[in-house]
């Protein structure tokens, strides 16, 4: 327990530039804070103890803000930035030294027992707001951007935006690095706002001649 706490800290400290000290990650980071309470919980949902698992989540949810469920599975390393709002289901699962960001939700679209959450492979970044739904599965490396909403498979690699997401970007292999620059992420939506102006501009120099 004590290691993984570590592996925590670490990660918070190389995932935000604003961790000036381990020390500032272990008492002002809730979303560092609502994995501890998890990992706990989890730990006791696994031995049967089911709603002391679910209180200790949901003093967990009230200290903060960040609801995940005790029978979700969480790798290692992930970092949970701000963490307000964020909602992890039960059958969740998320992959080594992935990146949520505050508002993301990892739910599910049926009222069926078994498997009804998302996905994550590793090295996954999940932008503000985004909600992943269903038992989709979102590979390695991916990025969902800001305010997306997954309802399908997203390939390794592959960049989303959009509501519904929409695949706007897919990277190799070798590209595959942890970064989430919100500012250069490609917008369908732009594009074909150009391309139309683009058209009209041609409708009207054609008309002037």
């Amino acid at each position: 327990m004590f290691s993984r706490m570590m592996e925590d800290i670490k990660s918070a400290m190389e995932k935000d530039p604003a961790a000036r000290s381990g020390m500032e990650v272990v008492l002002c980071y809730p979303g560092v804070h609502a994995l501890w309470f998890y990992r706990i919980a989890h730990f006791l949902y696994n031995i049967r103890m089911y709603v002391i698992a679910r209180m200790v989540s949901h003093l967990a949810r009230f200290l903060t803000g960040v609801e995940i469920h005790p029978g979700a599975n969480i790798g290692r390393r992930v970092f949970i930035d701000h963490g307000m709002g964020v909602v992890i289901g039960e059958t969740s699962e998320i992959g080594d030294d992935s990146l949520i960001y505050k508002g993301v939700v990892l739910g599910g679209t049926t009222l069926q027992r078994g498997k009804r959450h998302p996905t994550l492979g590793k090295n996954v970044v999940v932008g503000s707001n985004a909600c992943v739904l269903g038992p989709v599965k979102i590979g390695d490396g991916a990025k969902i951007g800001s305010g997306s909403v997954v309802i399908k498979d997203v390939p390794q690699g592959a960049t989303v935006v959009g509501v519904p997401g929409r695949i706007v970007e897919k990277r190799t292999a070798e590209k595959l690095e942890l970064d989430f620059e919100h500012g250069n992420l490609p917008d369908p939506v732009a594009d074909v706002v150009k391309i139309m102006l683009k058209m009209q501009h041609d409708m009207e120099e054609r008309l002037k001649t």
